[in-house]
């Protein structure tokens, strides 16, 4: 297993080659490499170009030997030999990994050459194309370096190889082939030893602390990784080659492949009771575990049948029995031709991964995409520099609301090594200003003299301003990071509802735009009874007097008026359309009267009244003369009005 995929996600065919006075040592490299032991062969390969011998096969086996360990520069050195001399004689494959390792240098133009050779010569040319169609978008990946993230190397010397982090509670647990563990096995792949769970304790900075390996059986002889653990830290999903009950398995290659397995702890912190997880299978590979925030679904890296690359990430249901659905994959939307693995899904279920398939620095770099509640995929976006590099960037993890997190990356990686370090990162803040401008919600015109509150997360005013002329305004130095605040803009003269935008302080650059459109009021500037919401006075059939229910209403209009001593209002009355339209012209004036009479009788000047009924000419529905109507839809016309004068 390599640090980043399994031999098993690697097509590599048998070859034959005959090399007069090479053929023992080329058979014997040969050999060595079928077995995924690059380290051996490459040494062997090399002392064969040192001697003059050059062929097509020798190329490829020493471009491939740094490319599966990642050491992109010494494959592009041999990649473009191959191509240079051998053009004739290479699968579309070499032409891909050519522009992978150009691209992991830097060098994109030679990348974008070789991907348009790998699209004509390849039968599947999505992967070419979308790289193609994307190439324009390197500058914004290459040439800009996110401010919103601070890295600090967590693991530097500690160890040959440390990565695929995982939350513990307070812990970090992670994989590696730490040289402090005695005893243990060097893959030859490699020449590492082989990786165990390790457990960390993190200090104020986020540091390790006394790391130690996981107590009890959850580490064999072989690969132990990429761990996902449940919230009450009582059971781990995790990464192990096939190997359980002290016996290794080997699929027809006689590769021994990735699977998932399930373990819990006991009361002595102990982890046993491991399981293999039952949508593993010898014939392919199953790795990289992660949970979703409701512990109900199971994410995963596989190249099992229906793959769409060398591998894709899968989901399966986690049923309340504990049983498992039939592995589902999440399609071309994430999934390419080429690696999508280390997948980690976030509490505010946000999908990050690694990929060599999407468009991006070199090598395998972090992406992330939003799920909806149905964990649907939205869109993949590309984290950029510096969580990207032109190295292999994967296995990362977040706490979104702590704004910190941990990625593993070779960036690092010595001439000739490429030993993965764990790094931290902090989320940076940049915002200072928050602007924006009011403008009217249905006509988008500019709104001068509106007044922008912004509110702190307790509702407290921080600070407020009025729009300028173009309907401006701003806030500069008042926020803090990573808090919440509202900025609502409302009108001082009452002819727009109040509008309020929620924003969440991040680190998306030093400012914020938020636009405030203040919507017009559905009801009329001079109605006062839509402006405070009143509930219509209603009379009873044949009638004028003045309800209780309708007391509690005019009490609204009282109140108003003693307010707001300039107010004068006018009294419209209506009836329905039962009895003649002479009587009821009579009766809504006497129900104009009635009404004008309650708020003088409270204390209202008559000369700040007015009163008219205009009888059945302005029914609100269809119960006109004729037609037969319950009694509660005949109600809805008996109703008083009341409009502002001034």
């Amino acid at each position: 297993m390599s640090t980043k995929f399994s031999a098993v996600f690697l097509c590599l065919g048998l070859f034959t080659l005959t090399v007069n006075g090479q053929k023992s040592n080329l058979k014997k490299a040969d050999e060595v490499f079928e077995a995924y032991a690059y380290i051996d062969a490459r040494e062997i390969y090399l002392k064969v170009v040192e001697k003059g011998y050059e062929s097509a096969q020798i190329y490829k086996k020493l471009g491939d030997t740094y490319y599966f360990n990642s050491e992109y520069a010494d494959a592009a050195k041999w990649y473009k030999k191959l191509v240079d001399k051998y053009a004739s004689q290479l699968e579309p494959q070499y032409y891909y990994r050519a522009a992978q390792t150009f691209k992991s240098i830097g060098e994109y133009y030679q990348s974008k050459k070789m991907m348009g050779e790998f699209s004509s010569r390849s039968s599947t040319t999505n992967l070419a194309q979308n790289f193609m169609n994307s190439y324009p978008a390197l500058d914004s990946l290459v040439d800009i370096e996110s401010n919103k993230f601070d890295l600090v190397n967590i693991t530097e010397g500690m160890s040959s190889s440390d990565f695929g982090p995982s939350f513990y509670q307070n812990k970090l647990v992670y994989a590696s082939s730490s040289k402090n563990t005695e005893g243990r096995k060097i893959h030859t792949w490699n020449g590492l030893k082989y990786l165990d769970l390790y457990e960390a304790d993190l200090d104020e900075n986020g540091k390790l602390i006394n790391p130690i390996p996981l107590k009890g059986d959850i580490n064999s002889p072989y690969h132990e990784s990429t761990a996902s653990f449940t919230k009450d830290g009582n059971t781990v999903y995790f990464t192990r080659n096939n190997f359980i009950d002290g016996k290794k398995k080997k699929n027809k290659n006689r590769e021994i492949t990735l699977k998932i397995y399930k373990a819990t702890k006991d009361n002595k912190g102990s982890w046993g009771n491991i399981k293999e997880l039952p949508f593993n299978n010898d014939a392919y590979s199953v790795a990289h575990p992660a949970l979703s925030p409701d512990e109900k679904r199971l994410y995963f890296s596989s190249n099992m049948n229906g793959t769409y690359g060398e591998s894709d990430l899968w989901y399966v249901d986690i049923g309340s029995n504990g049983s498992y659905s039939k592995p589902v994959n999440l399609g071309p939307k994430i999934n390419t031709e080429a690696r999508e693995t280390f997948p980690f899904i976030s509490e505010n279920n946000n999908l990050y991964f690694a990929s060599d398939g999407h468009l991006g620095l070199g090598g395998l770099d972090i992406f992330v995409i939003s799920l909806d509640n149905h964990g649907t995929p939205q869109k993949v976006t590309n984290l950029k520099k510096p969580i990207n590099s032109s190295k292999d960037d994967f296995g990362f993890i977040i706490d979104e609301e702590k704004h910190t997190g941990y990625l593993s990356s070779n960036r690092n990686g010595n001439a000739g090594s490429a030993s993965d370090d764990i790094y931290r990162f902090i989320k940076s803040c940049g915002i200072t200003i928050v602007e924006g401008i009011v403008s009217d919600a249905k006509t988008n015109m500019p709104l001068q003299g509106a007044q922008v509150t912004l509110l702190d997360e307790n509702n407290d005013i921080v600070a407020q301003t009025i729009s300028d002329t173009h309907g401006a305004y701003q806030f500069e130095n008042v926020l803090d990071c990573y808090k919440r605040y509202g900025i609502r803009g409302e009108h001082a003269d009452m002819e727009y509802n109040p509008t309020e935008e929620t924003i969440l302080v991040s680190g998306d650059g030093p400012t914020m735009e938020v636009n405030i459109p203040l919507t017009p009021p559905d009801c009329a500037v001079n109605d006062l009874g839509c402006r405070l919401n009143l509930q219509p006075i209603y009379f009873d059939y044949g009638k004028y007097q003045i309800r209780p229910d309708a007391e509690v209403e005019l009490a609204k209009i009282l109140e108003a008026m003693k307010e707001y001593l300039q107010l004068k209002i006018h009294i419209e009355s209506h009836t329905d359309s039962r009895s003649s339209d002479s009587f009821n012209m009579r009766l809504s004036q006497r129900r104009a009267r009635a009404t004008m009479q309650w708020l003088i009788d409270n204390g209202i000047a008559p000369s700040r009244l007015s009163a008219k009924g205009y009888g059945e000419t302005q029914l609100l529905n269809e119960c006109s003369n004729g037609v037969r109507c319950p009694d509660a839809k005949h109600e809805l016309n008996r109703r008083s009005v009341f409009i502002i004068k001034e």
